[in-house]
């Protein structure tokens, strides 16, 4: 890998509390001079899983960017805080502000390409980057969106049903809660505990993505086999009425798992992003 990166977890509190959020910075060795990008990776899996063993992280220190990534609680190499509050959506992006401003990143300002920031997200970090963009304007230059859906798969997401399976094994009938809870349960960083309680604020906090809708240009991107993604063009349409520039990629023969893989997401994101 190109660049240089710091390896520790950055200190910042929100509300006077730590979120135990692990972060890091990862700097290029040939900078630039545009603003930091931002990763926000899915929902079960780790800044580790979606954007350092991709190769994500490499190609944009490769093309000279400072990169920011964070593990979202209980994923990761983060902690899992035994209040409720930590887990909403409203709570993170306050985290993901902080996290920001602790890593230098500046108001937008016309003429300085350093300034603010551009966000990545994938999946549930995809629904994350929307709201941020769309709340934070001041410091949201451009926004990558992949695996888009208009609608929070996790709201449709059985808690009781999983609570109940961890707790004696009894079969969950719907299938995507059962697929869900397989995959956070296969690797070994995830508190799935946490996760339930991550599960349980963001269905406090319902996905609506027509009550705000980011004014920066934005690329939505999705595997042409991904059945979640399949609303991206009303996620875009949303963008376009509201004045956004909204490009759409579709990536051939992926599907909701493999498509962040996609040397053409990396590519297309990584050149959208370079203005």
């Amino acid at each position: 890998m190109s660049g240089r990166h710091t390896g520790e977890m950055h200190s910042h509190t929100v509300e006077g509390t730590d979120p135990q959020l692990f972060v890091e910075v990862h700097d290029p060795q040939n900078d630039a001079g545009l603003r930091p990008v931002l990763l926000l990776h899915g929902f079960s899996s780790s800044s580790k899983l979606n954007w350092h063993d991709t190769g994500w992280v490499a190609a944009l220190l490769e093309a000279g960017r400072r990169v920011i990534t964070v593990d979202l609680p209980g994923h990761g190499r983060s902690g899992a805080p035994e209040d409720m509050d930590s887990y909403s959506p409203s709570r993170i992006r306050a985290d993901l502000l902080q996290i920001a401003f602790d890593a230098g990143v500046r108001p937008l300002h016309d003429g300085d390409p350093t300034s603010g920031m551009d966000v990545v997200g994938y999946s549930l970090g995809a629904r994350l980057a929307w709201e941020f963009g769309a709340t934070q304007p001041e410091i949201v230059h451009r926004l990558v969106l992949g695996g888009p859906n208009i609608a929070d798969p996790l709201a449709a997401f059985d808690l009781i049903a999983a609570q109940n399976y961890l707790a004696d094994g009894t079969p969950i009938a719907d299938e995507s809660t059962a697929g869900l809870l397989k995959m956070a349960m296969l690797l070994p960083s995830n508190n799935i505990f946490a996760l339930l309680s991550l599960v349980d604020a963001i269905k406090a906090e319902p996905f609506d993505p027509a009550e705000a809708v980011p004014h920066m240009p934005m690329l939505l991107v999705a595997g042409d086999q991904d059945e979640r993604a399949a609303t991206m063009p009303q996620l875009a349409e949303l963008g376009i009425r509201a004045g956004s520039m909204a490009e759409q990629l579709t990536l051939p023969g992926r599907n909701h798992t493999n498509a962040i893989t996609s040397r053409a997401f990396k590519q297309g994101a990584i050149a959208f992003l370079g203005v």
